[in-house]
């Protein structure tokens, strides 16, 4: 059964090029969820984003490109994608495959949980260590100023020893209440667009 206002072929006089009407509702944008910690990640990405605007008005306003914008701009997007996968650790929003689990029973999605937690947690702690032990050798220094690169390395593996941290502290919260966005995904639904 359709609706005689909202279907252009009911009404003999509309005019079938005309696409139906589109009602667009824009979503509040909620910042409660961001802590202190957080800022970090929009310093960092602003003064990325000043850095490869002087990289482009320097090379085509100016004709005369400054030579360490290349470099210090990949190295900041280093810092944003690290710090930023702090903040997805601790919100547990990194990308995961939930489709399997709407068949699994609730005991099995909790076993589930806890083996992802412990792989999460032992991840982030050997990238850590991994990556303490690349900042240690690295003798080299940056191309374009006189910095050591191990400092990019020193504070991945400090980005990599904070994941590890909140990986550890969800793994305990889900422990401790039993639930998580996996194991009870309708208590966890809110602000999720629906796909059905």
């Amino acid at each position: 059964m359709t609706d005689h206002k909202t279907d252009p072929m009911a009404d003999p006089g509309a005019d079938p090029a005309e696409p139906p009407e589109i009602h667009f509702e824009e979503q509040e944008i909620d910042l409660s969820d961001l802590r202190w910690d957080d800022s970090l990640v929009f310093v960092i990405f602003w003064v990325l984003a000043f850095v490869v605007f002087l990289q482009f008005f320097t090379r085509y306003v100016l004709n005369d490109s400054l030579g360490w914008t290349e470099e210090i701009a990949r190295f900041l997007l280093i810092g944003v994608t690290f710090t930023g996968a702090i903040m997805a650790v601790r919100k547990q929003s990194h990308i995961a495959v939930e489709f399997l689990y709407r068949w699994i029973p609730r005991t099995g999605r909790i076993v589930a949980q806890a083996i992802i937690d412990l792989i999460t947690v032992g991840f982030f702690g050997l990238l850590t260590w991994l990556t303490v032990q690349l900042a240690g050798r690295t003798r080299q220094m940056m191309v374009s100023i006189d910095v050591p690169k191990s400092y990019v390395y020193w504070f991945v593996a400090v980005c990599f020893a904070v994941m590890t941290l909140y990986a550890l502290i969800n793994a305990v919260r889900h422990l401790r209440t039993g639930s998580s966005k996996l194991i009870d995904p309708h208590l966890h639904a809110e602000g999720v667009p629906r796909m059905d």
